[in-house]
């Protein structure tokens, strides 16, 4: 294949869920992404009693063997327990067609949260038969320190959802560490350029295991050949928690990709200095926490677009004051976001992991915006689970063009600009606060002064209709107008 591919293994326990949105990440930047469950996982922890730390190895190699001639290039990347089988692949297969990336490879079992007794599993695992029997459970914080992600996951777990193992017998800990053993020796076989993603943080591996795999491999005339990125605000599961963009865009750049091209989206210069940028982000951020799309809305360009993927009545282009109209029927339910994590701004874009709520929803997932000269270009939300999205909004995505009550509502308007005499005034404003309060839903903004008599007044007409929805102030003008006319043809 012309296009490179990149191989991800999964970490112990875990499925492809370990890695977050990184396979659609990849697959946006061109890359095509290979994967494989290994021996015991995707079933149930029983399954993995017996099964030896060569059966993920070899799985891991009978996989890159078949891969390997598909691409010009390969890249090898792997997740706790999958960031060891990556290294030992690298090693043994000699891996030299692409790049290779260790995500909080678990070098040594050293983090904050591993008790203190750990060093006395040898010797349990000489008991007789108790390695089998004996439980290891996933405890708080799941290696998650967003507590709003954790909590779903804590939820994913109580409702015994297949994503991850709850537990794992202590004979499968044993064969971690025999891998961990295996991958120590001999890392200066690896030849070619590594990346190390670890976390400050990280409750299961301390950075010792980063430093020790940045030294080793390169090491000698291999010297800067391994490089390590240092996260500030995650836990273990790198690929999920708050840093997950900037673990994202490290790895992009790290496979010569460009980071924009992992969200559909190009590049451009945003003519704004980095502080501009940040203070613009913020303010986006702080409208979206509100649910205040209107406020997102202004802070873009005439034809800013929210693009929401999915097949559910809320996903669909939203361009322009059209675009947010027709936005607002979803809007108008409470949806905000929340949870926002670090931002990565890069070239007129930035990227953050937050999280979408809306009645009883919480949708982890990561906003990208673009940027130029002072003013939003778009924003797109891409979830972690999609499905759950479409299952929870439910119904088809909105048409593109306007119903037919804004297309009455519309008509309306046109037609009001028919009639002979003007209104009285109470009636003019009554037509203005329904227009807008149709069009742009709940007034905003100050109070105009007391010297501005007839924006005062107009002000005060639209903020009489607060919590008005659109539909029933577009059918209250509707019936207004046609009121109007239907008078003036029987005065005629």
């Amino acid at each position: 294949m012309a296009e490179p591919g990149v191989f991800l293994i999964h970490g112990l326990g875990g499925t492809q869920y370990d890695l977050g949105s990184m396979h659609k990440r990849l697959k946006n930047a061109g890359f095509v992404t290979h994967a494989l469950t290994l021996p015991g996982h995707g079933t149930r922890p029983e399954d993995l009693s017996g099964v030896k730390m060569e059966a993920w190895l070899e799985a891991a190699r009978a996989k890159y063997r078949e891969i390997v001639g598909q691409h010009e290039v390969l890249h090898v990347m792997g997740m706790c327990m999958g960031a060891l089988l990556a290294l030992e692949v690298a090693k043994l297969e000699r891996h030299a067609k692409g790049r290779l990336v260790a995500l909080a490879p678990p070098v040594y079992i050293d983090g904050w949260a591993t008790p203190w007794y750990r060093g006395l599993r040898p010797l349990l695992y000489r008991i007789p038969g108790l390695p089998e029997r004996m439980k290891v459970t996933e405890e708080e914080p799941y290696g998650i320190k967003n507590e709003q992600l954790r909590a779903i996951v804590k939820a994913k777990f109580e409702r015994g959802e297949n994503f991850h193992y709850g537990w794992v017998p202590l004979a499968c800990i044993r064969e971690v560490d025999r891998l961990r053993a295996a991958v120590i020796r001999d890392l200066d076989q690896i030849a070619c350029p590594t990346l190390v993603v670890h976390a400050r943080e990280d409750e299961l591996t301390s950075l010792r295991s980063a430093h020790f795999l940045v030294e080793r491999i390169g090491s000698g005339k291999r010297a800067g050949q391994a490089r390590m990125v240092v996260l500030e605000d995650s836990y273990h599961m790198v690929c999920v928690d708050n840093d997950r963009e900037i673990v994202g865009k490290h790895v992009l750049e790290f496979f010569n990709a460009n980071a924009a091209g992992g969200f559909g989206m190009n590049m451009v210069d945003p003519a704004m200095a980095p502080a501009e940028m940040a203070e613009l982000l913020a303010s986006a951020r702080r409208a979206l926490e509100q649910g205040d799309f209107a406020g997102l809305y202004r802070l873009g360009i005439p034809d800013f677009a929210w693009l929401q993927p999915g097949r559910n009545r809320g996903s669909g282009a939203f361009p322009g004051s059209k675009g947010l109209r027709r936005l607002r029927k979803w809007t108008d339910e409470g949806a905000s976001f929340s949870a926002f994590g670090a931002a990565v701004i890069n070239a007129g874009m930035a990227v953050q992991p937050a999280t979408l709520l809306h009645r009883g929803l919480a949708s982890p997932g990561v906003l990208a915006v673009q940027m130029r000269k002072g003013k939003l270009l778009e924003a797109r939300w891409f979830p972690d689970d999609l499905d759950a999205e479409d299952s929870h909004f439910g119904g088809e995505p909105l048409p593109d063009g306007p119903s037919e009550q804004e297309k009455a509502f519309e008509a309306a308007a046109a037609l009001s600009r028919t009639l002979r005499k003007a209104p009285d005034n109470a009636t003019l404003l009554a037509m203005y606060a329904l227009y807008k309060q149709g069009s742009q839903g709940d007034a905003a903004g100050e109070r105009p002064s007391i010297m501005d008599m007839v924006g005062r007044a107009k002000h005060d007409a639209w903020t009489a209709r607060r919590g008005m929805s659109r539909e029933q102030a577009m059918s209250d003008y509707v019936a207004l107008v046609n009121r109007l006319k239907d008078a003036e043809s029987q005065e005629a």
